[in-house]
């Protein structure tokens, strides 16, 4: 009589036979395809959709998977809130500036503040446009200041009087000339004024025009895959304005990062002036013990057991040698036994060590 498992196996033999002679001798074609170990196997578009690279047009924002990961990894940087702070200021002054510079009624708006790798910002840059270089001294470092075409044209037609309400004439497909390239010049100069004005309160930095171009090759002054911090800002004058962009490295802004995370200026971290001078106070108050070594000998422990009262040790030390002052394990200095009245006395002969310093300090602290 046959086992139940037999015939579970003749069952599934015959269900096979039956696969097999439908399909002609090979499997079916139609059929998922499931590893011997029954796993499913994903197909070539399953892995570029999970990968991030499916076929197709898509934005940077519709990206997914492996590859967005990667992507926003590069642009994806920490925030800077005291930054927001300082061109909040140069907002405030760049508008008084702007308006003594054009006589005209100037409003200055921050658009944005935002990561961009510097490659990407090059490709972005809408040309026409007037690129200068810009140089933090006291950063020893480098960024961009960019004008675009609808600013330098208002510009030049508000410092050369043009009439109000029209708006100002642009010759397209030729160079700046030198008289745009000049009044550029110099509102770019006066702007950089205000930004090192308005990061005095937090750090002295002096920003200089180092050169202009109107070629985005030529103002290559980072790797293209360094990131940086792009800062957006409007200016309007009545009917007519523009944007200017300000392009700053991280390695740029790198010396003053930790003054750039801070909430507010002058934050501390946690700082208490009040507690540092009271414990500067205790520190002075505590006693330490400070020993005096004549000799040290080195003898056998059944030496020492059998010491009985009277018993003489000699010490190889004269009356003029040097004895060491200690505290702890520490050595302090050195210095000469003496006799004030009927106390015994020590005479520092060298100054106290500065690692000295730094023991007694922790042996106060401990105490």
């Amino acid at each position: 009589m046959a086992s139940d498992a037999d015939i579970a196996v003749k069952d599934d033999d015959g269900g096979l036979a039956a696969d097999w002679s439908t399909a002609g001798g090979q499997p079916q074609a139609d059929a998922s395809p499931v590893a011997a170990t029954g796993e499913r196997i994903l197909n070539q578009d399953e892995i570029d959709s999970l990968l991030g690279f499916a076929s197709g047009e898509e934005s940077d924002s519709s990206r997914n998977g492996v590859r967005a990961i990667i992507n926003s990894s590069l642009v994806s940087y920490e925030r800077l809130p005291m930054l927001e702070v300082v061109f909040d200021r140069v907002v405030r002054l760049m508008t008084t500036s702007l308006r003594n510079f054009t006589s005209d009624n100037v409003e200055v708006s921050l658009d944005s503040i935002s990561s961009i790798r510097f490659g990407d910002y090059l490709n972005s840059i809408p040309l026409p446009a007037i690129i200068a270089v810009i140089r933090a001294q006291q950063l020893d470092n480098f960024g961009l200041m960019t004008v675009d075409s609808s600013l330098i044209y208002s510009v030049v037609d508000v410092l050369l009087g043009g009439r109000r309400g029209a708006p100002p004439m642009r010759v397209e497909g030729r160079p700046y000339t030198t008289i745009e390239r000049m009044l550029v010049t110099r509102m770019v100069e006066v702007m950089l004024t205000d930004t090192g004005q308005a990061f005095a309160p937090l750090t002295p930095v002096n920003f200089v025009l180092d050169r202009i171009e109107t070629n985005p090759r030529f103002a290559a002054i980072a790797q293209p895959a360094n990131a940086a911090i792009l800062i957006k800002l409007r200016i309007d004058m009545e009917d007519r304005g523009g944007r200017v962009e300000m392009l700053l490295p991280y390695a740029t802004l790198e010396p003053i990062r930790k003054l750039l995370l801070q909430q507010f200026m002058g934050e501390k971290f946690g700082r208490d002036n009040i507690w540092e001078g009271h414990l500067a106070s205790e520190l002075w108050r505590t006693k330490v013990e400070v020993s005096a070594v004549l000799d040290e000998l080195t003898v056998p422990l059944s030496k020492v057991l059998n010491l009985k009262v009277g018993e003489t040790l000699v010490l190889n030390t004269t009356p003029g040698s040097d004895i060491e002052l200690r505290c702890g394990a520490a050595q302090l200095t050195h210095g000469r036994v003496g006799r004030i009245n009927q106390n015994v006395a020590v005479r520092v002969e060298q100054p106290l060590q500065t690692s000295a310093r730094v023991a007694v300090m922790k042996a106060g602290e401990v105490s």
